[in-house]
């Protein structure tokens, strides 16, 4: 996984679509509604993200005379995590919405692969600063369990 895909943005977008899929779940949502509510949030909060960061780095970074399109184009870069962290659950989540898979399916297997991109996240994070093997494996197993927590966030509240 190349280092640009593994940042603060893809772990908290991972976990945006999680929460999101936890809450609709908790109000009976359907794969179609958890989707559109998961597309719809994401698709927000990565514009804030983006803007934030724009916003930052152009006040911010005074080491060098950076533009306003060139801190967007920076902050678009940096946040591209948050966008590609969201699209498998998405597309398990339109499989069900599809009806591909039962909603039931969907949900549970979008919930997980959350938890699995999470541990990816995690190791390489740690492979990227050269970390040996038993070091990634903690990390893959420390950040994958921020997504274990929201699928027991989902058994409490379902």
């Amino acid at each position: 996984m190349p280092g640009n895909f593994v940042t603060e943005a893809s772990v908290y977008g991972t976990i945006l679509v999680s929460g999101m899929i936890v809450v609709a779940g908790g109000y009976g949502a359907t794969s179609w509604q958890t989707f559109l509510g998961v597309i719809g949030t994401v698709i927000v909060f990565w514009a804030a993200h983006v803007y934030a960061g724009a916003v930052v780095e152009y006040g911010v970074n005074t080491a060098e005379d950076v533009t306003m399109a060139t801190a967007v184009r920076r902050s678009l870069r940096h946040s591209l995590g948050f966008l590609t962290s969201a699209v498998p659950p998405s597309i398990v989540l339109l499989l069900g919405a599809l009806r591909a898979v039962p909603d039931t399916v969907a949900v549970w297997t979008a919930l997980w692969l959350g938890v699995f991109i999470l541990g990816v996240l995690g190791y390489s994070a740690f492979a990227l600063r050269g970390s040996p093997w038993p070091i990634r494996i903690l990390g893959s197993l420390g950040t994958a369990a921020l997504g274990v927590a929201m699928i027991l966030l989902k058994v409490i509240v379902h």
